[in-house]
């Protein structure tokens, strides 16, 4: 693996392991069996319906789900299914769906939602600039609701959420676009979940929706079949031509991350890990580095910044000469950002924070 992708910290796209790297340069040239390059196999082809078959399975495998649940590989993104899940579940109904509004992304679902329905906001993190979640305490959710929606991760903030939220009789619809299968969860309280893949599971260009069958059973309207769910179960994911080389990217991360890693137990272990070194260079730093977020930090996305925008500028500059990419702030926010999804490696993590400790030590005045 060449050190920049070794060292990459992007916020997405983001990393991909390296065994699957490898697979994908042979298997642009040339896929055992059917002989041909992954970017011209049919989707309509009888590789392709098995590739499908065995995506959805594997995912199944990984979250424990039941057959209540349906696997769907669409495109769009999750800005898609901001709008999809309000025009299936939002129009036509009088009480309003529920919305957390917890940094820049969930910012992005609600103007979306109101677009096809009422919405109340139960809580926003806009006064205290999204340096926190919400506490039990601070919420109160309708049993008459069509359903909540919150982001399991915030990505610009560095803020996650560490447990569920919202009512058992109330469908829980969840964005878990960059946590998705980075640990283990009660993903059957949920009856909707949607993730793209470029964060931990694969590049652009595929949006996992994990989605309960009587969820959308009686739901009625007139929504054109690429964004209605049932056209899409029905056709099985491959309603019209769908992204075949990304679709084939996360099957090769799904089947690292049973056969690889051996599940979602060991993959949080291995995330736990690198958010703590990076957390203790923050924390030890003695005002140095300081982190963005005042509670609910991020696995996933560490968040930090410096005392001057030339300071910042100095350690991307030196962090880049040392190999290191993607470690700029998103672009609403500016500052610092690792991003350390399931395929940066634990000493990926070692090495930015042995940098960071370096940096520091040369930095500060004697």
């Amino acid at each position: 693996m060449t050190l920049q992708n070794k060292l990459n910290f992007s916020g997405g796209p983001g990393a991909l392991p390296e065994k699957v790297l490898v697979q994908l340069s042979e298997e642009i040239i040339n896929v055992p069996g059917p002989g041909l390059s992954i970017l011209g196999i049919s989707h309509r082809s009888e590789w392709f319906a098995e590739v499908i078959a065995e995506l959805e399975n594997n995912i199944r495998t990984l979250m424990g789900l039941s057959d209540a649940y349906h696997v769907l590989l669409l495109q769009g993104g999750a800005t898609q299914q901001f709008s999809m899940v309000p025009m299936t579940l939002l129009r036509g109904q009088n009480s309003p769906a529920e919305y957390l509004h917890t940094g820049y992304w969930s910012g992005k679902a609600i103007p979306e939602a109101r677009l096809e329905g009422p919405v109340r906001v139960i809580w926003s993190g806009s006064e205290n600039n999204f340096n926190r979640l919400p506490s039990d305490d601070e919420l109160c959710f309708s049993p008459d609701a069509p359903y909540i929606h919150y982001i399991s991760n915030e990505t610009v903030e560095g803020l996650q959420f560490q447990r569920i939220l919202g009512r058992n009789d109330v469908p829980r619809i969840c964005d878990m676009s960059s946590d998705f299968l980075s640990k283990p969860c009660e993903f059957e309280r949920f009856s909707l979940i949607y993730a793209h893949a470029q964060k931990n599971i694969g590049p652009a260009g595929i949006t996992v929706i994990v989605i309960r069958n009587d969820l959308i059973e009686h739901t009625t309207g007139n929504l054109p079949g690429f964004l209605d769910y049932k056209t899409q179960i029905k056709a099985h994911s491959n309603f019209n031509t769908p992204p075949v080389f990304a679709i084939y990217a996360v099957l090769l991360v799904s089947r690292w991350l049973i056969n690889d890693i051996g599940g979602l137990e060991n993959m949080a272990a291995i995330n736990n890990r690198k958010a703590e070194l990076l957390y203790r260079v923050i924390d030890e730093s003695d005002g140095f580095y300081r982190g963005r977020a005042a509670a609910d930090r991020s696995l996933m996305n560490v968040v930090f910044k410096l005392s001057s925008a030339e300071l910042e500028a100095g350690f991307l500059s030196r962090a880049q000469a040392a190999g290191f990419s993607g470690l700029a702030g998103h672009r609403a926010i500016g500052g610092l950002r690792a991003s350390i999804y399931n395929a940066v490696t634990l000493e990926a993590v070692e090495e930015l924070a042995g940098f960071m400790d370096e940096f520091r030590r040369r930095s500060k005045p004697n």
